[in-house]
């Protein structure tokens, strides 16, 4: 049976590239924690939705932990800024994780680690089991389809680099 998490933290592009890489996981890019439905890129980039920029991810427990799934949500954006990701300005693209109960009680207690080790708070929104709504097709498997796009040789290069020391979990 596939678990289910949302992940969000800067430009959905980057998560989905960086997710991708894990085996036993499958990746949908989208939109989610706000309150409008159906939304579109563009409305979710007014701000006027209150959705971020989202990843779903379907991930098999046999194969990836949650724990593991935290390590690297975690390396690879910047959870203590709030409403922003490097040049990514604007809360859709904060950092926020939409998850069901158990799996909650789980994030809380690595957190509360995590603010320990950087003695500093998170800005990450945590919500509970929330309303998912894809991405439009052009922006699914980008940094596969596009992998000279600037954004992709500049920002999505060097996390899949960071992101690769998490070993062996990533096949990247």
């Amino acid at each position: 049976m596939a678990h289910q998490i949302i992940f969000g933290g800067g430009f959905f592009w980057c998560m989905e590239a960086v997710f991708k890489a894990v085996p036993g996981v499958s990746v949908t890019s989208g939109y989610a924690g706000g309150h409008s439905s159906n939304p579109k890129y563009e409305d979710v980039c007014s701000g006027s939705t209150g959705h971020a920029e989202v990843v779903r991810i379907s991930y098999d427990k046999g194969r990836v932990s949650l724990s593991q799934l935290l390590d690297l949500f975690f390396l690879s954006h910047d959870p203590t800024t709030g409403n922003r990701q490097g040049n990514d300005i604007g809360s859709q693209y904060r950092s926020i994780i939409i998850a069901g109960d158990d799996e909650l009680r789980e994030i809380k207690s690595y957190i509360l680690k995590l603010e320990k080790k950087l003695g500093r708070k998170l800005t990450t929104e945590l919500k509970r089991d929330g309303r998912f709504y894809p991405a439009e097709e052009n922006h699914q498997d980008y940094y596969r389809k596009h992998p000279l796009h600037p954004y992709c040789m500049f920002v999505i290069r060097p996390k899949l680099k960071k992101a690769g020391k998490l070993q062996p979990i990533l096949n990247v």
